[in-house]
C-alpha cells in the first residue's frame, strides 16, 4: 500500500464563483464547496484551470481557498494550485495554503516563457522549499507547452514532499511513463475525464477532472467500478460518461456550459471570467435537456 493512500480517489477541479459584476463571490465559492461535500469525492482541486485560478489574482485566489477551507471543515481533501506565472507569486500562494490548512499543492510551470527544464525545475522548487505540504507536479502540456520528462519526474520524485502528478497529457503510455519514473508510492492523478478507466488501468490512483463537477456521482461510480474489477460495466460506463462530454464540448465555453448547468440545480456561479466565453440564451433549452439526463445516469448508477 502507498504511504499516500489517502490521496488517492475522485477529486472535482472546482469551477469559479463570481458575482453578477464578475467579481469573486465567497458566498457563493462556500455554497459550491458544500454542494460536493456529501457527494462521495474524496476531495477538491483548487485554483487549477476550471476554477481559472489563472485568470484571478493572487488576493482572489486567497479569499477563493479560504472559503472553500470555511466550508469543508476537514471533511474533503484539499489540493490547491498555486501555479503562477511569477515564482515569487507561486510560492506567496503556497506557503498560504499551508497557512489555511490544505492537504496538498500542486502546480503547472509558468505558461507564457518557453522555459528550460532546469528553469522549470527551479520554479516548481521555490514552491516545495516555501512549505511543508505534499508537492503534486501539474502536467498539461497541451496549454502550457511544457512536457514533464520521465527524467525530471524522477529526479522531483526523490524528494519526500513530491508525491505525485497530475497527469492530464493525452497520452496513458507516457502516464504509465512517468508513473514508472516516480515509483512504487509516487502517486499519478488522471487529467483527461474522456480517458479516466484508461488512467486506471494505466497506473493512475485516481482522477482530477473538471467535467466532475456536474456529475461527481457518476465518476465515483466509475471508479468503483474499476476497484470492483468490473471491467465491462466500467467500459459502458465510461462511454455513456464520454457521450455526455462530447456534448458539454460542443457549447463555446465548457466551463461556461457547465456553470450553467450548476445554476439549473440552483447553485450560481456566474459565468466564467472573459476570455472565457460564457453560454448564451440560445443554449438554454438543451442544457436544461442534458442536466436532466445527467441527473437520470446519477440515478441509475
Amino acid at each position: 500500500m502507498s504511504k499516500h493512500e489517502s490521496f488517492k480517489g475522485i477529486y472535482v477541479a472546482m469551477y469559479s464563483a463570481y458575482n453578477e459584476a464578475g467579481e469573486v463571490d465567497v458566498e457563493r465559492v462556500r455554497l459550491l464547496a458544500q454542494y460536493y461535500v456529501d457527494t462521495g469525492i474524496t476531495g477538491l482541486y483548487v485554483g487549477g484551470s476550471s476554477g481559472e485560478g489563472l485568470l484571478q489574482t493572487v488576493e482572489e485566489r486567497k479569499a477563493v481557498l479560504e472559503a472553500v477551507m470555511d466550508a469543508v471543515k476537514g471533511r474533503l481533501t484539499v489540493i490547491v494550485h498555486v501555479g503562477a506565472n511569477a515564482t515569487r507569486d507561486a510560492v506567496e500562494l503556497a506557503k498560504h495554503a499551508e497557512h489555511c490548512g490544505a492537504d496538498a499543492i500542486s502546480a503547472v510551470p509558468s505558461i507564457y516563457y518557453r522555459l528550460s527544464e532546469q528553469a522549470v525545475e527551479q520554479h516548481w522548487q521555490a514552491m516545495i522549499d516555501s512549505s511543508s505540504l505534499p508537492f503534486i507536479i501539474y502536467n498539461i502540456p497541451q496549454t502550457t507547452g511544457f512536457q514533464l520528462s520521465a527524467s525530471l519526474c524522477a529526479k522531483l520524485a526523490q524528494q519526500e514532499k513530491v508525491i505525485g502528478v497530475k497527469m492530464s497529457g493525452e497520452s496513458t503510455y507516457e502516464l504509465q511513463q512517468l508513473k514508472a519514473a516516480g515509483g512504487e508510492d509516487f502517486i499519478v492523478f488522471n487529467g483527461p475525464d474522456e480517458q479516466f478507466l484508461a488512467g486506471r488501468i494505466m497506473g493512475a490512483a485516481g482522477g482530477i477532472g473538471g467535467t466532475y463537477g456536474v456529475m461527481p456521482q457518476l465518476f465515483c461510480a466509475l471508479d468503483a467500478l474499476y476497484e470492483q474489477g468490473r471491467i465491462r460495466e466500467a467500459k459502458e460506463l465510461q462511454y455513456r460518461i464520454n457521450a455526455i462530454i462530447n456534448r458539454l464540448l460542443a457549447y463555446p465555453s465548457l466551463y461556461g456550459a457547465c456553470k450553467a448547468i450548476l445554476q439549473l440545480r440552483g447553485i450560481a456561479t456566474g459565468q466564467p471570467r472573459s476570455p472565457l466565453l460564457p453560454v448564451s440564451v440560445e443554449h438554454h433549452a438543451s442544457l436544461s435537456a442534458l442536466n436532466d439526463e445527467i441527473l437520470q445516469l446519477i440515478a441509475e448508477v
